[in-house]
């Protein structure tokens, strides 16, 4: 990734969507208009390439996502040991409408969609019919993931469509340059924002390429899609889509944890990576997550693990319930080896992941497309370091999934769709559930407010 100043005049006019009283004071003059800023290839693609970087900032991709999720969906696996008030509150699962976390997650995704949306706006300015279908593509993986993660936090959940008509969040395709351009919508229906995905998804699988390099490819399309279908109870979408990432042959696991996390480059296992560097992207992970030995706070991590979360593993031998350190001079909490480099690409779809939901979706379909579930859960197994089963139970898969994908921003999701309680919340508990940002609702009187706010 690489800046380009011009951009941030761009993100002035991105972030006036759904944004509050005092951005709609900039002055006219920093207007932008399609003659001078979105005339060439390369104008637009350096657009795409904000939207990249916009999405790996701390308040979206960069971290905060996964923090607010690990945080709303933790019962007893984890301490908030910081001294953050907006964090605070998403362990307690007790969420004001002024929380300036979500505020600046929900401003900060519209500006992504908002880039996305003017690079498929002005797709007519590339005259290679290859370069223009992998923007587009990239285009549309971007919103198509913000869009994902918005409505999994601002939405009840959607096992199986219970919740089609309530409301998801809003669907914005308008590009805004101008004034001229806000609008104030209301938000969409669940169900409209999940097919919104999907098709945004099949297009971007159709026009990417297979591979490319550490940007968006087809099979980075595919895979998403996969954890969409997986999340909405469209087993035999996800087994397929996931079998047809394993089967393509560009990815493997790696042998050793080490190999997975705090990788400067990919890894041989990431199917998607949100790209940090020195110059580049936020990685604010190790700041909740490490000790002070490796950029986070003196004494205990902000996030450290507790006991019972060790309670998951059926040996101690496994490699994934000893990554982990303790720094006894400074603090006792324990901290994951996840996440100790503040300039590590942040993996968000690994192999590990695909195969797993295609075990769960072969066991819930009774099929054994591309391997049977009880083989994909033993390859899991085996990088771990760890026997192998000898028959599967559903809640086999279930665990695997806790263990491999700790920390990652999965589990809350998970119980939302397997309606499984966290703690004493029912897992529709509307605690769980994200408030629209009140400053928003100043804004924007058509946003409703979610159940209990």
């Amino acid at each position: 990734m690489k800046n380009f100043k011009y951009i941030i005049t761009l993100t002035l006019f991105a972030t006036l969507l759904l944004s509050c009283e005092e951005r709609l004071d900039i002055d006219p003059q920093q207007a932008l208009t399609n003659e001078d800023a979105f005339d060439t290839a390369d104008k637009i693609s350096n657009i795409l390439i904000g939207a990249y970087a916009q999405a790996g900032q701390a308040a979206s991709y960069g971290g905060q996502i996964t923090i607010i999720t690990e945080l709303l969906g933790n019962n007893g696996e984890l301490q908030w040991n910081g001294t953050f008030t907006d964090q605070a509150e998403f362990d307690a699962k007790n969420v004001s409408t002024t929380n300036e976390t979500v505020a600046a997650y929900w401003l900060n995704s519209y500006s992504i969609i908002n880039q996305a949306n003017i690079v498929l706006d002005n797709l007519d300015v590339f005259e290679n019919e290859s370069q223009r279908n992998s923007v587009e593509g990239q285009a549309r993986f971007l919103r198509a993931v913000t869009y994902f993660d918005l409505v999994r936090l601002f939405a009840k959940p959607n096992n199986g469509g219970i919740n089609n008509l309530e409301d998801g969040v809003p669907i914005v395709v308008n590009p805004v340059t101008t004034y001229a351009d806000i609008e104030f919508p209301e938000r969409d229906t669940i169900e409209d924002v999940y097919n919104f995905i999907t098709i945004d998804l099949q297009e971007a699988a159709l026009l990417l390429p297979i591979s490319n390099r550490d940007l968006a490819s087809a099979n980075a399309a595919k895979a998403l899609l996969a954890r969409v279908s997986l999340q909405t109870g469209n087993y035999e979408s996800a087994r397929d889509l996931a079998n047809e990432v394993i089967s393509s042959g560009y990815f493997r696991l790696e042998s050793s944890l080490f190999d997975v996390y705090n990788n400067q480059d990919n890894s041989s296992e990431d199917v998607f990576a949100w790209q940090v560097t020195e110059s580049d992207g936020s990685n604010a992970l190790n700041t909740f997550w490490a000790t002070d030995r490796f950029g986070g706070r003196p004494g205990n991590p902000d996030i450290s693990i507790e006991n019972p979360f060790f309670g998951i593993f059926d040996t101690f031998f496994d490699a994934r319930a000893n990554f982990f350190y303790v720094d006894n001079e400074t603090g006792s909490g324990i901290a994951t080896y996840k996440y100790i480099s503040g300039v590590a690409n942040i993996p968000y779809i690994r192999l590990a992941e695909l195969y797993l939901i295609r075990a769960e979706s072969n066991f819930i379909l009774g099929t054994s497309v591309g391997n049977t579930p009880l083989n994909d859960v033993n390859i899991i197994r085996t990088r771990a370091g760890i026997f192998s089963l000898t028959s599967l139970r559903y809640v086999d898969i279930i665990l695997e999934r806790l263990k491999e994908l700790s920390f990652e921003g999965n589990k809350l999701h998970d119980y939302r769709r397997l309606q499984i309680p966290i703690g004493e919340l029912e897992y529709d508990s509307p605690r769980l559930v994200l408030p629209i940002p009140q400053r928003e609702r100043n804004v924007n009187p058509n946003l409703s407010q979610n159940d209990g706010y």
